[in-house]
């Protein structure tokens, strides 16, 4: 069965870390793009992060560059978020997604849709 899984979030102070993974079980990343997405209840949908596994280029959204990095792992099968500088705002399901690649990451981020695969999303709280 193909997967993804997120895993790492977490109640951290402001200010704090966490780093989120999103490892894909029944396949390999080499030719997707990986988005990072969160969702506050209430609220749309928004793209934070994406890696490309086919360039290794990255795009983070206005509201977490500097404080966000992506990553992935030398085998293709696991993707980082990592998440300094928190801030109370981003509090919020984090999902990621794998996105057949050939868009530029900002693209990817966009049409990531249905037809693509989720993972289940893991609670990140920033709160003192």
């Amino acid at each position: 069965q193909l997967q993804l899984v997120e895993s790492g979030g977490g109640l951290v102070q402001p200010g704090g870390s966490l780093r989120l993974s999103c490892a894909a079980s029944g396949f390999t990343l080499d030719y997707f793009a990986i988005g990072w997405f969160r969702q506050v209840p209430g609220k749309e949908r928004e793209g934070v992060s994406c890696i490309s596994s086919r360039d290794g280029s990255t795009y983070y959204a206005d509201s977490v560059k500097g404080r966000f990095t992506v990553s992935g792992d030398n085998a293709k099968t696991t993707v980082y978020l990592q998440m300094n500088s928190l801030k109370p705002e981003d509090t919020a399901i984090y999902y990621c997604a794998a996105v057949q690649d050939g868009l530029p990451c900002g693209e990817i981020l966009i049409i990531a849709g249905p037809n693509d695969y989720w993972g289940q999303g893991t609670q990140v709280t920033v709160s003192s």
